[in-house]
């Protein structure tokens, strides 16, 4: 099934032709939301490298960052949201077994009491928009206040990109597919005594 508006496969704007460009060279493919929503809007392209600038400034690490989005799109069943982190998870070398396993986050011991207490507090605002103060509680015994509100605004930008793309019904691109071939292709051209080390 495709999304609800016809993708855009060659935009009008030079502009635009440029962001399909640099899309294809980072992802391997333009992905659905620029077709669909970029370019049909193209003074949103400036919020969204604004919007991605600013997250890469987030100083949480970069695993937990991921789950905290990949986990809020789960919730939020966004399709695209979760290949698009998974795919960035496999790119960054993380291990997959973690990312697979974030629905028993609270019971799986692949995940620190640090990184339970940051998921349970992302699943209480994605389902409910507050928290208790038990959570908040459990939350605030492992994260100072500038890391709460990162861990707040992570949670609120996915929340944002889920309400962007489930609507127009905006599925997976196939990235992880895109990632796990690049990565291979990458192992593959190392020398034999640099794959024998790993």
């Amino acid at each position: 099934m495709g999304a609800r508006l016809e993708p855009i496969e060659t935009p009008d704007s030079l502009k635009m032709r440029f962001s399909y460009w640099m899309m294809r060279r980072k992802f391997g493919t333009v992905t659905t939301p620029v077709k669909v929503v970029t370019a049909r809007m193209p003074g949103s392209l400036r919020l969204n490298r604004e919007l991605q600038k600013f997250h890469k400034r987030i100083q949480l690490e970069s695993e937990l960052k991921l789950m905290v989005g990949m986990l809020t799109s789960e919730i939020n069943g966004c399709g695209f949201c979760v290949d698009l982190v998974q795919s960035e998870a496999i790119r960054e070398n993380f291990r997959m077994e973690k990312f697979n396993a974030l629905a028993e986050y609270e019971t799986n011991p692949l995940f620190s009491d640090r990184e339970c207490a940051a998921l349970a507090y992302v699943e209480e605002v994605t389902r409910h928009k507050n928290v208790s103060d038990a959570t908040f509680e459990e939350l605030h015994n492992h994260f100072n206040d500038r890391e709460i509100v990162e861990i707040t605004w992570l949670n609120a930008f996915q929340n944002y990109t889920n309400l962007v793309n489930i609507p127009l019904e905006i599925e997976s691109d196939g990235l992880c597919a895109i990632a796990k071939s690049e990565t291979q292709m990458e192992h593959d051209e190392r020398t034999p005594v640099q794959n024998v080390r790993e």
